[in-house]
């Protein structure tokens, strides 16, 4: 005998997903499992008891302008404690257990006291029928007229706050732009909570255009859009917009007209439908009017009437299928076992629900939710079968989107950092099982970012998707490549001994250096590879992690396009590097950096010449840390033209103690970087302190590599001319050691060459130098330009510049770099 709807129990009509999460779960990472099972409500677990409920309606509570929002832990902003219910419990009670509580959302706990699923007012109104009550009621008697309505450019936070404040589950959005309105829910606030980019103005935020309604439609008219839609709120319209009727109005409706008339209105139905034939056509009507799809067979599987939405459905009409089988709609992708298991369940049960793949008429398979109810008539023998099912291909669609996107790469469809960590843990705990050997390797780009500015972004993307499809390609089964962000991409790998992890390092760099054809230009570029082994440089993944990242740097350190195994003293250099980081903004401002100087000599006459400013680091905890250590950083935290600032301004002064004590020793030389010259502001800086401490420019002496021509030739050429139309004398470093291209001597004012020391160290004993020495001179003399041989250290040496009549030495055999009260004795003493 079918159950009477009054005394419908709580375990008749519940949800049977019941999802949570641990206590300690970040707030955004409990949103993203709501998204996923596409649930209102999470439960909160701790020491596997329910804790607290956390719903779409708290998002209000919490303080999105807070850094840390997102990671807040769920238990701090859940409600507790949790109102919950017995399965047994009739549906009246459980519906003024709602109303006594103000919830909307139940726990369901079986007999022995354990949880089984949750009950919200949407299950008790969508099992009662109460479809036709929505008809017969017209909207102008539920929507909010109130209406709160913000402007387009007002920055989300603001818009929270107000919600918050009026306890609202809407604000209309107008856009005056666009002369358009939008709605924020309290939906899309949880939605903030997930994504990646924050965007102020709450237009980002707003779904639009509206969805509207006539104010003189029915509440059903209301629900049926909404549900077409998938929305939760409409605006109501006369002329203009005059409300807004949200899905928690018809729920309140149906609320109070359920509580005022449960019992009479079950109980007048049930007596109608048994002895009328009028609610024979009402209930028709009802079924006719559903939107899911809704067919009734006999016990041997024909099927005797479907309603119009399973037409909809599934493409076939009403004639087609009558008389049929339900295997019509079969799509073979269940196997007979699967079948069985369903119609055990009905026959033991009463009911089956779940999810099955079936056949439209199109031939276009589709995913179902379908619910099976076995109804047996107390007054025949007969045992039908309803089956009510709706399309959820879309709505699994996106659940698949939403965990490809939660675990993948987008661009290049490779695991994420979240995935890339999960098989880590994974594999950790199988290798300490087995004690194996498990490899993290990291994978940077070498110059990825000169590509990316050039070629622009899209070139960029195309890049990194080749090099992803070239690693994966050596990549031996049961390994993972993942890409954690940028050009960072990192391998776990399963080895037997360290040898073939160096081999098939070697086959990473080889695949990634090949030559690449990006928008019908070919791109070569390499990569630093870093890696830690499991469990001799690690046990944990944040350890094995952190010392594969450390081991890459050190690759860039070595001259990129390598691979290194990370090191006990790699690590130590790390923490130095990153304490020199931390200090090194703070350095510049307490003024910690001086200025050494190391004299020239003229090889003719014996005189000074000039003199280098040297730049030095005293820092206290560290001590003296050399240039080569410093200056890459200061580049690479954009602090090295404030650095060049700080010496420029240092030499000026020194410049102007040298004029007022008629000191004679030629030109100060600095060194200046790249940066500060690509900038196109180094002639006017120059200029300025010049001026503001009346240094005569002739003077001083501006000191640059080739490096600074590589790439900005025309914008450095165009400096220079400034700057020696200021009278500064202009150096060109380090000769011979770059990219040469002897046009630089033609094409740019370079007033002296220094060649580097590292030819004047093999001079004159080694033959291929002393003649790349002697080229130097003869050339830099045919275009009238000064030559400086750097590092002469032995007299061997000064006796084979001499002989090729060389301009200048710098160098241990003349004077080392001296602190500034050194180098003024030393001064004194050379003219004595």
């Amino acid at each position: 005998m079918s159950q009477p709807r009054r005394h419908q129990k709580v375990g008749d009509v519940i949800s049977q997903k019941l999802v949570s999460c641990p206590a300690h779960t970040p707030l955004v990472d409990a949103v993203r499992l709501m998204h996923v099972h596409s649930v209102t409500a999470i439960f909160v677990k701790h020491d596997q008891s329910i804790v607290g409920i956390w719903t779409e309606a708290d998002c209000l509570n919490i303080d999105i302008t807070s850094p840390e929002f997102k990671n807040v832990p769920i238990h701090e902003v859940m409600s507790a404690p949790v109102v919950s219910v017995p399965s047994q419990c009739l549906l009246s009670d459980a519906t003024l257990r709602f109303q006594q509580h103000g919830i909307r959302h139940l726990l369901v706990m079986n007999s022995d006291k354990q949880p089984v699923g949750m009950l919200s007012l949407s299950d008790i109104v969508h099992n009662q029928g109460l479809d036709h009550y929505l008809q017969f009621r017209p909207i102008h008697e539920q929507y909010r007229t109130e209406l709160d309505i913000v402007d387009a450019n007002l920055p989300i936070e603001s818009v929270v706050e107000i919600m918050r404040t009026s306890r609202l589950e809407s604000v209309l959005v107008y856009n005056s732009a666009s002369a358009i309105h939008g709605i924020i829910t309290q939906r899309d606030i949880v939605g903030l909570i997930i994504q990646t980019e924050w965007l102020n103005p709450c237009w980002q935020y707003a779904s639009y255009p509206l969805i509207e309604i006539d104010s003189d439609s029915s509440l059903f008219d209301a629900y049926r859009l909404m549900s077409e839609h998938n929305v939760r709120h409409l605006a109501v319209r006369e002329t203009d917009i005059c409300g807004v009727i949200s899905f928690a109005d018809l729920i309140t409706e149906i609320e109070s007209a359920y509580c005022c008339e449960l019992e009479r209105a079950i109980e007048q139905r049930d007596i109608a439908l048994q002895k009328s034939q009028r609610n024979l056509f009402l209930a028709n009507k009802i079924i006719d009017a559903s939107l899911d799809g809704i067919m009734l067979t006999r016990k041997d599987g024909t099927i005797i009437q479907v309603n119009p939405a399973f037409t909809k459905l599934t493409g076939f009409e009403e004639h087609e299928v009558i008389g049929k089988r339900p295997s019509i709609l079969s799509s073979s992708m269940h196997s007979r076992s699967f079948y069985q298991k369903m119609w055990h369940a009905i026959e033991y049960e009463g009911v089956w629900q779940g999810e099955i793949c079936n056949r439209k008429k199109s031939g276009e398979e589709f995913v179902e939710w379908l619910t099976i109810i076995q109804i047996k008539d107390p007054n025949v023998d007969e045992v039908l079968y309803a089956a009510i099912f709706s399309d959820i291909t879309e709505r699994k669609r996106a659940e698949e989107k939403i965990s490809q996107l939660a675990y993948y790469d987008e661009l290049t469809g490779l695991p994420n950092r979240r995935l890339f960590h999960d098989r880590l843990s994974i594999a950790l705990s199988a290798a300490k099982r087995n004690q194996d050997l498990l490899a993290v390797m990291f994978v940077d780009l070498d110059r990825f970012k000169e590509v990316n500015d050039s070629l622009g972004h899209d070139a960029g993307d195309n890049l990194l998707q080749q090099i992803a499809e070239r690693i994966s390609s050596v990549l031996p089964e049961g390994d993972t490549l993942a890409r954690l962000g940028g050009d960072e991409f990192v391998l776990l790998c399963e080895v037997e001994r360290i040898e073939a992890l160096l081999g098939f390092a070697e086959q990473v760099l080889q695949q990634v250096s090949m030559p690449l054809l990006i928008n019908e230009q070919v791109v070569a570029i390499t990569a630093s590879i870093g890696a830690a082994v499991f469990p001799d440089d690690g046990i944990d993944s944040a350890t094995l992690l952190k010392h594969a990242d450390i081991a890459m740097y050190r690759a860039k350190e070595v001259g990129r396009n390598s691979f290194q195994l990370f090191k006990p003293a790699m690590n130590a250099r790390s923490l130095e590097r990153l304490a020199m980081m931390s200090r090194l903004q703070t350095a510049i401002e307490n003024d910690e950096f001086e200025l050494y100087y190391q004299p020239k000599q003229y090889l003719e006459s014996g005189r000074i010449s000039g003199v280098e400013a040297l730049l030095r680091w005293q820092e206290p905890s560290l001590g003296v840390i050399s240039p080569a250590k410093f200056i890459p950083l200061a580049e690479e935290l954009g602090l090295i033209v404030k650095l060049d600032m700080w010496v420029i301004e240092q030499a000026c002064k020194e410049l102007a103690i040298w004029q007022r004590n008629d000191i004679e020793a030629g030109r100060l030389a600095i060194n200046i970087s790249a940066n500060h010259l690509r900038q196109g502001q180094l002639a006017s800086n120059v200029e300025r302190l010049l001026r503001e401490y009346e240094v005569d420019p002739c003077k001083l002496e501006v000191e640059l590599t080739e490096s600074c021509f590589i790439s900005h030739f025309s914008e450095a050429k165009q400096e220079l001319l400034a700057l020696k139309k200021l009278g500064v004398h202009i150096t060109l470093d380090d000769f011979g050691t770059g990219y040469s291209a002897l046009s630089y001597l033609t094409k740019l004012p370079i007033d002296t060459l220094k060649i580097d020391a590292s030819f004047i160290a093999k001079v004159p004993d080694e033959y291929g130098n002393s003649e790349i020495v002697s080229a130097i001179v003869t050339l830099a003399k045919s275009l009238n330009i000064h030559v400086v041989a750097e590092g002469v250290e032995k007299v061997e040496q000064l006796n084979y510049l001499q002989g090729l009549n060389c301009d200048t030495i710098q160098g241990y055999y003349f004077c080392r770099p001296i602190t500034k009260q050194q180098w003024y004795d030393f001064y004194l003493n050379t003219q004595t």
